[in-house]
C-alpha cells in the first residue's frame, strides 16, 4: 500500500469523529440542517439587527474609507487599508466562488444563487465587527521586532473573558482558536489548495498521458518555491502580492464571466426570473425551498468565511488607530466575495443551461462546461484563475496560521521560521497525495474556529456599539 493511502486509512477514523462532531446536522424537513451553519447566520442576523443594518447604511462610507479619505500617516500599522481587504480576500476568494457555487446549484437548484447573495449581504455584519476588534485588541508581541504586529480572535477572546473575571477560561478559547486555525491552515491553504491546483494543470498538460501525470510532487515543489518566495518577507509581503494578485484574478474571472453572459445576452431576463421563481416559489413545494435555501447559505457562509475569525488576522496589521473604520473596510469583503463574484459564477452557470446537462452534484466540471458554451477555450482560462485563486489562498492562509503558531509557542524567529518550512512541506505532499481524510480533519478545525470566535464577539458587541456610535458621531462633524 502507498504511504499516502496508508496515512490517509490511518487518520479516517479519527477524521470522521471529530467531522461528525463539527459538521453535526439535525434534519428538517426534507432536509438536513448542520449546526455550525446555524451559528454562523444567527450571529449574522443578529450583528445585522444589533448594529441597525449596517451593512447596508455604512455600505458607501466604506468604500470612502478604502479610497483613503479619512487616512492619515501618523499611524501605527504595518500596511494600508486596500492591502488589508486584499489579503482576506485572497484567502475567501477562492475554488468556492467556483466549485462552491456549481455544487449550490446542481443541488439545491438555480434558486440557491439568491439565497447565496442574501447571506452574503448579512455576513458583512459579522465581518464587520471581527475585523474592527481584531485592530482594536492588535499587540505589538515581538521584542526583536517591535514593528510587527499580531492580531486576531486570539487576543480579543482573551479580552472578553478577562471582562468577566474568568482568564482562565479565556486562554483557554484564545488556545483552541489558534490550535484550531493552526490545523485547518495546513489542510485548508496547504494540501487541498496544492491538490486542486494541481488537479487543474493535470487536466490542461493533458491528463493522465500529459507531462504532469504522476508528477504531482514536482508540481508541488514549484508551487511551495512560490509561495515560500512571498511568505518569507512576512504580511508587509504577502500584502503587496495579495493586492496585486486578486484585483487580477477576479477581473479575469468577471470579464470572462461578463462575456459568457454576453453571448447568452437575450436569456439574461429569463435567467433571473428563474433565479427568482426557483428561490421564492419552487415548483416543488416547501422542500425544494428549503434545499434551496439551506444549501445556498450554506455555500455562501463557507465562501466567505465570516464569523471564522480568520479575516481579523489579516485586517490587525493594517495603518489605522480607528478600529472601527477598519472594520467597514472588512465588512466589504463578503459583498465582493458571495454577492459579485459568487453571482456572476450563477449567472454564467443558469444562462448557459449548462446545470440542466448535469446528473448529481458538481463541482468546478459544471462551471468549467458552463464558460465552455460561451467560448470553446475558457476553461482554459479558468484553470489560470483556479491556480491563481489557490496560490493567493496559500499565502494569506499561511499568515494566518503563522500568528497562530506564535501566539501558542512565542513570537521567536526560530519559532517562525520552522513553521514557513513545514507549510512549504505540506503544499508538496498536498500536490503528490490524495489524503482525503486529513482535508476532512482539518476542515473541521477551520469551521470549529466559528465556536470561540462568534461568543467572543457577542461578550464584546455591546463595547463595538458604543465605539460605533462614538465614530459615526465624529464622521459627521468632519
Amino acid at each position: 500500500m502507498e504511504i499516502d493511502k496508508i496515512i490517509d486509512t490511518a487518520v479516517e477514523p479519527i477524521s470522521n469523529s471529530v467531522a461528525a462532531v463539527i459538521f453535526y446536522s439535525i434534519p428538517f424537513l426534507d432536509s438536513e440542517i448542520k449546526l455550525v451553519l446555524v451559528w454562523l447566520v444567527a450571529a449574522a442576523l443578529f450583528f445585522t439587527v444589533y448594529f441597525g443594518f449596517i451593512n447596508i447604511r455604512c455600505f458607501r462610507h466604506g468604500i470612502d474609507v478604502l479610497r483613503g479619505k479619512y487616512d492619515r500617516d501618523d499611524v501605527d500599522g504595518q500596511i494600508n487599508r486596500f492591502q488589508a481587504l486584499m489579503t482576506s480576500l485572497s484567502g475567501t476568494v477562492g475554488l468556492g466562488n467556483i466549485a462552491g457555487v456549481a455544487v449550490a446549484i446542481s443541488v439545491g437548484g438555480p434558486g440557491a444563487a439568491l439565497w447565496m447573495a442574501i447571506m452574503g449581504i448579512f455576513a458583512m455584519s459579522t465581518k464587520f465587527i471581527e475585523v474592527t476588534l481584531g485592530v482594536k485588541y492588535r499587540q505589538h508581541g515581538s521584542k526583536r521586532h517591535p514593528e510587527a504586529i499580531s492580531g486576531g480572535p486570539m487576543y480579543y477572546l482573551r479580552a472578553a473573558f478577562d471582562q468577566f473575571h474568568k482568564p482562565r477560561l479565556g486562554r483557554f478559547m484564545a488556545g483552541f482558536f489558534a490550535l484550531c486555525c493552526v490545523g485547518g491552515t495546513i489542510g485548508a491553504g496547504g494540501l487541498f489548495q496544492a491538490n486542486q491546483a494541481y488537479q487543474q494543470a493535470l487536466v490542461v498538460s493533458g491528463g493522465e498521458s500529459g507531462f504532469l501525470a504522476e508528477r504531482g510532487w514536482l508540481f508541488g515543489i514549484f508551487m511551495a518555491l512560490l509561495v515560500g518566495l512571498v511568505i518569507l518577507g512576512g504580511i508587509k509581503w504577502i500584502a503587496a502580492v495579495a493586492s496585486n494578485v486578486v484585483p487580477v484574478m477576479a477581473m479575469i474571472y468577471i470579464v470572462a464571466g461578463l462575456v459568457v453572459i454576453g453571448v447568452h445576452y437575450e436569456a439574461i431576463p429569463d435567467a433571473l426570473q428563474t433565479i427568482v421563481e426557483m428561490a421564492l416559489y419552487p415548483e416543488a413545494g416547501i422542500g425544494a425551498l428549503m434545499g434551496a435555501l439551506l444549501m445556498g447559505v450554506q455555500r455562501a457562509t463557507f465562501s466567505n468565511e465570516a464569523g471564522l475569525g480568520s479575516s481579523a488576522i489579516a485586517h490587525s496589521a493594517v495603518k489605522t488607530d480607528v478600529p472601527v473604520s477598519q472594520g467597514m473596510v472588512g465588512m466589504l469583503g463578503p459583498f465582493i466575495d458571495t454577492v459579485v463574484i459568487c453571482m456572476i459564477t450563477a449567472l454564467v452557470i443558469v444562462i448557459s443551461g449548462a446545470y440542466i446537462e448535469g446528473s448529481g452534484i458538481e463541482g468546478v466540471e459544471l462551471t468549467s462546461r458552463a464558460f465552455a458554451a460561451g467560448i470553446s477555450w475558457f476553461p482554459y482560462v479558468l484553470s489560470v484563475t483556479v491556480f491563481l485563486f489557490a496560490y493567493s489562498t496559500m499565502i494569506s492562509w499561511s499568515y494566518y496560521g503563522l500568528k497562530c503558531t506564535t501566539y501558542l509557542f512565542g513570537e521567536y524567529d526560530i519559532v517562525e521560521n520552522i513553521y514557513k518550512v513545514l507549510y512549504c512541506v505540506f503544499i508538496v505532499i498536498g500536490s503528490a497525495t490524495q489524503l482525503s481524510n486529513i482535508i476532512l480533519f482539518t476542515d473541521s478545525m477551520v469551521f470549529a474556529m466559528a465556536v470561540p470566535n462568534i461568543i467572543g464577539l457577542y461578550l464584546l458587541a455591546p463595547e463595538i456599539k458604543k465605539d460605533l456610535q462614538t465614530y459615526l458621531k465624529n464622521v459627521r462633524m468632519q
